[in-house]
């Protein structure tokens, strides 16, 4: 099942950089979210599994 997400999710990808998530893919019960995020250094889209994401920190919502 692919899920757009409206709005995007400000996340950090392991070893990519910063982005926002703009969709997430679920595979079912053996297998990692896949995050699909579009990275602010140069605008690539990559497909992350879940383990390999982080969210952003954000003070309005408490997450330093």
């Amino acid at each position: 099942m692919l899920t757009q997400l409206n709005p995007p999710v400000p996340m950090t990808v392991e070893d990519k950089g910063k982005g926002l998530a703009i969709a997430v893919i679920d595979y079912g019960l053996e297998h990692h979210l896949l995050w699909v995020v579009a990275l602010d250094d140069d605008g690539s889209i990559w497909t992350a599994p879940n383990p390999s994401v982080r969210l952003r920190s954000n003070w309005t919502a408490g997450r330093p």
